[in-house]
């Protein structure tokens, strides 16, 4: 399959590998720029556990100075990609919820204490959830530190536009709701809804598929939109797979 890959740049070097050793052809269509906010405030304090929940807030807690003294406390992941974000930074101690935000939060929850300490969220400008609320009702103290930031571009890439003009793109993989949702606008303001025809939406989410479905989840421009069975990407990569071993039966 020929596939748009709207990861930001940094985030999609092994996902565009896995899929070429499928078979797949991966096209770079980035939807978001990373900004680190390296003036940005790290608290200091005796921090029971650090939050991560993506790869690149992992990265730019990495990037600071602050991080030396921050190793060897405990960081609990959303998610495999930013699990290992952290253990690539020097993390020691990393677990992973393998899961959306609300799995990270029952994580916390079931091997953490509220009488520990502060837990410390290392987040981007827009998050996905709410883990202050999700464990703040639960007697934890959470501290949300935004080092930096995901900018959303303001045109459809134009690898991605051609692709679509040409109807030469088989698929579109999309990682968060927001993802999906600029996706479309961008999609929408080119003119090219009537592309996506043909195209399959490959989601991390029911939450991403609900934004690839529209609004009101009945106006789906897509051929199908598909929802990985876990929210990682292995399972994203299996289920990109499976669609095209469909797709060759089909016409055998």
């Amino acid at each position: 399959m020929r596939l748009l890959v709207t990861r930001p740049e940094a985030d999609a070097g092994k996902l565009m590998a896995a899929l070429a050793g499928n078979g797949h052809e991966a096209v770079l269509a980035p939807l978001m720029e990373i900004d680190f906010h390296d003036a940005a405030e790290l608290p200091v304090r005796d921090w029971q556990a650090i939050l991560v929940t993506s790869a690149n807030g992992a990265r730019a807690l990495a990037a600071r100075g602050e991080a030396a003294a921050l190793k060897a406390v405990p960081v609990f992941a959303v998610g495999h990609a930013s699990a290992e974000a952290a253990r690539a930074a020097g993390f020691s101690h990393v677990r992973s919820a393998d899961g959306d935000v609300e799995a990270l939060a029952d994580l916390v929850s079931a091997e953490l204490s509220p009488d520990a300490g502060p837990l410390l969220h290392v987040a981007g400008s827009v998050t996905a959830g709410d883990l202050q609320v999700m464990l703040g009702v639960k007697g934890f103290e959470v501290v949300r530190a935004v080092l930096y930031e995901a900018r959303p571009v303001r045109f459809l890439p134009d690898v991605a536009h051609a692709a679509l003009e040409a109807r030469d793109v088989d698929g579109v993989l999309l990682y968060s709701p927001r993802t999906a949702r600029l996706f479309m606008t961008l999609v929408h303001e080119a003119g090219l809804d009537g592309a996506l025809a043909g195209v399959e939406a490959f989601c991390l989410s029911g939450a991403v598929a609900a934004d690839a479905a529209g609004r009101d989840g009945e106006g789906a421009l897509f051929r199908r939109v598909h929802v990985a069975e876990r929210p990682e990407q292995p399972a994203l990569i299996e289920l990109v797979n499976k669609t095209a071993l469909a797709a060759r039966d089909d016409l055998t």
